[in-house]
Formats: structure tokens, sequence, C-alpha cells
């Protein structure tokens, strides 16, 4: 076999490997967070994101993007988040076209409540795997594989 076909075989081997961690990791730490607070990932990262936010708003559109999601699945999970106060629309004054989420006192409430837990089973999920320096080394390697996109941290601003 030539080292072309063995090297494609190692790559295929993983990305697998990568996307069969991305899943269990997801599904175990939505999991909890679902138990624990009520809120999907998407619904914390949205919540995150707000937080961040200049004024703790955003376009929804602007939104969809950075969550990856598509204008009708960042719509249901607003619509969700809406319902349990954490988040409200705005309206553009100059623009009747654009409409902006904005995170509430309630909404970066729970998010601060949640982040508590929820940074800590980040914690326990790979330090119960991972020792410091594989820690060091897998960030080292995912970085190099990104694309350039801001980085974020899990926590909610002071």
């Amino acid at each position: 076999m030539s080292s072309q076909v063995l090297s494609e075989q190692a790559s295929v081997r993983t990305f697998v490997a990568l996307v069969r961690a991305h899943a269990a990791a997801t599904r175990k730490l939505s999991a909890e967070l679902s138990a624990d607070h009520g809120l999907t990932l998407s619904d914390y990262e949205v919540l995150l994101r707000l937080s961040r936010a200049e004024d703790r708003r955003m376009r929804r559109v602007d939104l969809a993007e950075q969550v990856l999601l598509t204008a009708s699945g960042v719509t249901r999970l607003l619509d969700g988040l809406e319902r349990s106060g954490y988040v409200e629309r705005a309206a553009c004054s100059s623009d009747r076209r654009v409409v902006y989420a904005v995170l509430t006192e309630d909404g970066l409430e729970k998010l601060r409540i949640a982040s508590h837990t929820h940074l800590a089973q980040i914690e326990t999920l790979f330090r119960t795997r991972l020792d410091e320096n594989e820690l060091d080394d897998l960030t080292a390697l995912l970085d190099r594989l990104e694309d350039g996109g801001e980085e974020l941290a899990c926590d909610p601003p002071d």
C-alpha cells in the first residue's frame, strides 16, 4: 500500500475519532446541562454570546451565524428562551427589518448559575481522561485545524 493511501486512512481515522469524540462530549454535557438547568448547549451558547455582546444584544441573523444555526433554527431556539424570560426581542429604530435578541437580567442570572456546574462538568469530562500535558497537546492540535474564529470562554462576564 502506498504511503499516500496510508496517510489518507490515518486522516479518515482521525476525522472519525474527532467526530465521535465531539458527539460523545456534546451528548454528555448537553444531558447534564439540561438535567441541571433546563438548557441545551445551544441555549447556553446563545446566552453566553449575548452576555458578551455590546449592550447584551445582537441582531438575530448575526447570532444565528455565530452559533452555526439557520435563521429558522435560531428563531425556534430564541422563542424558547423568550418564553422562559431569558431573552427578549427588540426592534431597530433605524431599520424595521432588523430584530435584536436581548439578554434579560433573568437570562444573565440563569447563565451565571448554569456556568458554575457546566464549567465543572467540562473540567471533569476532560481531566478524568487526560492529564495536563495531553490537554495542552490536544488544544494545540485542534487549534491548528481551526479556521481562525474567535475564542470564546465558557463563563459569563462578571
